[in-house]
């Protein structure tokens, strides 16, 4: 049955090419989310002469969500002839800003060999399009399948997915009543499994101080000066500290199996001029600095330790610095996910892997939050994780490409999982 199901799908080669130009093609830039009604209808189209049937979703209230940028989401569903598990594919429709350093048109979907290039190519369209063109040759292949395949194109992912796969959590689209098996077709590799991935806190301190004359600063309090004395200790006690834990969980790159500390943003004393603005600063001593901080979780760390580390060596400042005094604000959090080795998703694709590449599946973690965390906190669904084709280190970055064989490979390995979880 294998050998047939391959075949309409090294059919598809020209198709499942043209397919993902067209989605590179839909420039879905998050921020601010353009475009997601335009690709969802394109999706509906797309599914429909196969039987799916689709739903748009808007998540209104969402993070993000407006008149101006709803955040809209499709979930097309494919009933079999008899009862059965429900495989929903799904995959995030948002891409990334394009950034400098381009050779190539970012939204052109130019193909060059092996290659197709494009914003969204690699993260995560060319898995998109693999999961649906393996889905549409198995519907050809077995129409009396037993079950039901669902293939979902949500939004915000970069940003969180909070008006994406949370939203649709939420709303118990991902109920494991209704839905059995989630495969999100992330850019982690066609012989890779990801189990899951670290948790992040997101918050953002700020030093207080006092405003003075910038020529008398002995009768004022800088705030940047604390703030220093804040980025000293993350150098000499918090660095250190973190480099020293390891995680068991299989994540990738090496260096992710450390928790991380990222400071990714820095605001203090006077404001940046805007373009074209002569005036010179004002002499003030200032009395408000920023600063964002991004902490990526191990699973045996846990986000309200992480949190409470943060706060436990600014308490240390405050009480053997004079004039220390500090707001903290989280902005965000994520608690780590991770699906069982012998959960039957799981066990499917790494059996699917090697009938279909001959090769062992290897067990990796992103190093990076992706939707498995909305599917498993909100939705209570725990057979889930990320298989796709695509490098990881090519997410976000200029030129980004996505290989046409290894979408050709996932789309057969995808196509053999569905044989084994729908076929009696």
């Amino acid at each position: 049955m294998s050998d047939a199901l391959f075949r309409r799908i090294e059919a598809r080669r020209d198709d499942l090419i043209a397919l993902t130009q067209d989605l590179i093609r839909i420039p879905t830039r998050n921020p601010p989310g353009e475009n997601y009604r335009e690709i969802c209808d394109f999706l509906a189209a797309r599914l429909a002469p196969h039987g799916f049937a689709a739903e748009l979703i808007r998540a209104e209230g969402a993070p993000g969500d407006s008149d101006a940028h709803p955040r809209w989401n499709v979930v097309a569903r494919r009933e079999g002839k008899a009862p059965g598990p429900c495989v929903h594919f799904n995959g995030h429709v948002d891409v990334v800003t394009v950034g400098e350093g381009w050779t190539r048109d970012p939204f052109g979907g130019e193909v060059e060999g092996d290659r197709i290039y494009g914003r969204g190519a690699c993260d995560m369209k060319g898995g998109l399009a693999s999961a649906i063109v393996a889905a549409e040759a198995f519907v050809e292949e077995h129409p009396d399948f037993a079950g039901a395949i669902e293939i979902s194109g949500t939004a915000d992912e970069e940003s969180g997915g909070w008006g994406g796969v949370a939203h649709l959590s939420r709303e118990g689209w991902f109920d494991p009543e209704r839905v059995d098996h989630v495969i999100i077709p992330e850019p982690l590799g066609k012989d890779r499994i990801c189990l899951g991935h670290r948790g992040g806190w997101w918050a953002e301190i700020e030093t207080t101080g006092r405003i003075a004359h910038g020529s008398m600063p002995f009768l004022g309090d800088c705030a940047i000066r604390h703030m220093g004395a804040v980025l000293q200790a993350f150098e000499t006690d918090l660095f250190p500290a973190l480099a020293a834990r390891r995680t068991d969980m299989p994540v990738i790159p090496d260096g992710a199996r450390a928790p991380t500390l990222n400071i990714n943003a820095i605001h203090g004393g006077e404001a940046e001029r805007a373009a074209g603005d002569t005036s010179l600063p004002a002499h003030n001593v200032p009395d408000s600095c920023r600063i964002q901080i991004d902490r990526r979780v191990l699973l045996e760390e846990g986000v309200d330790a992480a949190a409470a580390e943060i706060t436990a060596l600014l308490e240390g400042l405050k009480s053997r610095r004079d004039g220390f005094d500090y707001r903290l604000r989280e902005l965000n959090r994520v608690v780590p996910s991770m699906t069982a080795e012998d959960a039957p998703v799981v066990t499917t694709i790494r059996a699917a892997i090697a009938e279909t590449l001959g090769a062992e599946a290897a067990f990796v973690a992103s190093p990076g939050s992706y939707d498995q965390k909305h599917i498993d906190r909100i939705g209570a669904l725990r057979n889930c994780i990320a298989y796709g084709p695509g490098v990881l280190e090519l997410a976000h970055q200029p030129d980004e490409w996505i290989g046409i064989t290894d979408m050709l490979d996932a789309s057969r390995v995808m196509g053999r999982a569905l044989e084994r979880l729908l076929l009696p």
